[in-house]
């Protein structure tokens, strides 16, 4: 979110599985202060409502119309702030936010109408905050629309009402901003939109190294086998002991091929698991909240790093969602995955179906998984052994 001259937090997109590889260490105690206290810089472009307070202080109408406007003017900073809070928050954890941002956008729109009466046509002034707030906390059309509804309405009010430059400032104003940060809203999409295109080609690529590594495997193997068993089939009779030496290599063909391809699918478990913890620290310090994240995957068993990356993007996805939580850490072992929170606890809550999924993948790979309050009682601790 932005204020009238600020930069985009809303369209951006950090979540749980967006841009991989910034490490926790990069991040300062307390977690990234612009994630956590942005919203606090960005309101302070409400300094410019000093202009409608002094008119409505200045107009000689009668105390209580003057108590009215200042609450009115008051009460749009309040909804402004709020505003770009809530939905910085509905962003980080990917949830819907364009409801939530037009519901915001109308208690301004009627908070600012609210002055008109009283101020008459000083009350354009608001329009710059209702065009930054539109801009990113709805649809782009809807911004662009919203922009153009506004540079309309300051302009009627320079030519019909304004008796200075003062209403022109204001059409200049709503117009620079409105083309501004339309054209950082548009950098922002594109920006998310490569990101997640970068994150599906390094999927395929992973695929297709898979696919490689097994032919290669598998291709040569097997081909060696084939000619060999051949060969042993027609030397049974005519040299048993010939017949006997191809059927051991065979045999030793076949174990080093099945251990060759054992390597190749740890390779890609280890590098799935890696991958998520890289999520995981992006996730955690986008919402603002200090990762502690372990990064040897090196100590965990093989066989299980599948299942404990499933349940790494499941346990970060509801850290970040739900827990409000400030920290979180996250230790591995060789059979173990905890994650460790200190955000408001489980409360009782029933788990949804994201953590009824993963129990159900823990538990098929005879391990057991337990989520319950952490120490004191305070937080959150999910625990997989396996």
């Amino acid at each position: 979110m932005t204020g009238p001259a600020g930069s985009s937090g809303l369209a951006g997109g950090d979540g749980p599985h967006s841009r991989v590889g910034t490490e926790a260490r990069s991040v300062p105690p307390g977690g990234n202060p612009w994630s956590r206290y942005g919203w606090i810089i960005q309101s302070v472009w409400l300094v410019f409502l000093v202009f409608p307070i002094v008119t409505v202080v200045g107009s000689g109408l009668p105390a209580w119309q003057v108590a009215i406007g200042l609450l009115a003017i008051v009460a749009f900073g309040a909804v402004y702030s709020l505003g770009v809070h809530h939905l910085d928050l509905l962003e980080k954890a990917r949830r819907p936010m364009y409801g939530a941002g037009a519901l915001w956008l109308l208690a301004m729109v009627a908070l600012a109408l609210l002055t008109v009466p009283l101020i008459g046509y000083s009350a354009s002034s608001f329009l710059p905050f209702v065009v930054a707030f539109a801009m990113f906390g709805l649809p782009i059309a809807w911004g662009v629309a919203i922009t153009v509804m506004a540079f309309l309405v300051s302009l009627v009010a320079a030519i019909y009402f304004e008796v200075d430059e003062g209403g022109w400032v204001i059409a200049a104003i709503v117009l620079s901003i409105g083309v501004m940060l339309l054209g950082v809203r548009i950098m922002s999409d594109r920006s998310a939109r490569y990101d997640e295109l970068q994150r599906e080609l390094g999927l395929v690529e992973e695929r297709e190294r898979v696919a490689r590594d097994v032919h290669d495997v598998l291709g040569h193997s097997l081909t060696v086998v084939t000619v060999k068993a051949e060969l042993a089939e027609r030397l049974v009779e005519l040299d048993p002991d010939r017949a006997r030496a191809e059927l051991a290599d065979i045999q030793a063909l076949s174990r080093q091929a099945l251990a060759e391809i054992r390597e190749t699918v740890g390779g890609l478990r280890a590098a799935r698991l890696t991958v998520e913890l890289s999520a995981a620290r992006m996730a955690l310090t986008g919402a603002g909240i200090r990762a502690d994240v372990a990064d040897d995957v090196d100590e965990v068993d093989p066989r299980h790093r599948t299942v404990l990356a499933w349940v790494l993007r499941e346990a970060v996805t509801n850290v970040v969602r739900h827990s409000g939580a400030t920290t979180c850490r996250v230790d591995l072992g060789p059979n173990l995955l905890r994650v460790i929170d200190d955000g408001r606890g489980v409360d009782g809550s029933r788990p949804g179906n994201g953590l009824r999924g993963v129990r159900e993948r823990v538990e098929s790979s005879g391990g057991r998984l337990s989520v319950g309050p952490g120490e004191n009682g305070h937080g959150t601790v999910l625990e997989v052994v396996l």
